[in-house]
């Protein structure tokens, strides 16, 4: 997909109804307040042994910058959010409001903007050492917590 086609996907998902309940299905999920969606993603690495990591990782490395650099012409600077002590406090027993749970398990950190009642959010994830790499972007209207 290209930046442009990203960008599409991310205003269709600012004008889509939010489920009710969470639904998670082909790396998509959705739920009261949120959409997250792959816009990209690498091939995995469960064949070659890690082999095609480095180019991989530019490769969404590159996507991921394009991306962020068309939203903040859009919607200005972004804001880097890291999710690392927000992951810790879930893991301590915190219940941590959805989708923020989802992104501190799926990533270390996520570019933020806000778009009118909207955040929108961008950013790459792995689930295990051979899976792809997936360039993620989501809209939500629940604040960072």
């Amino acid at each position: 997909m290209t930046t442009a086609e990203h960008l599409d996907t991310i205003d269709r998902l600012r004008v889509r109804e939010f489920p009710t309940q969470p639904v998670w299905s082909g790396g998509q999920s959705s739920g009261p307040g949120y959409h997250l969606v792959p816009v990209g993603r690498t091939a995995d690495f469960w064949e070659d042994g890690g082999a095609g990591r480095t180019e991989a990782a530019d490769q969404i490395g590159a996507e991921y910058g394009a991306l962020t650099q068309a939203l903040s012409d859009r919607w200005g600077e972004p804001q880097v959010f890291g999710l690392g002590s927000l992951r810790d406090r879930g893991f301590d027993g915190e219940e941590i409001p959805e989708p923020w749970d989802e992104l501190s398990n799926s990533t270390d950190h996520v570019h933020l903007w806000r778009a009118g009642d909207h955040w929108l959010v961008v950013y790459v994830a792995q689930w295990d050492e051979g899976d792809p790499y997936l360039l993620m972007a989501g809209v939500t209207v629940v604040d960072p917590p």
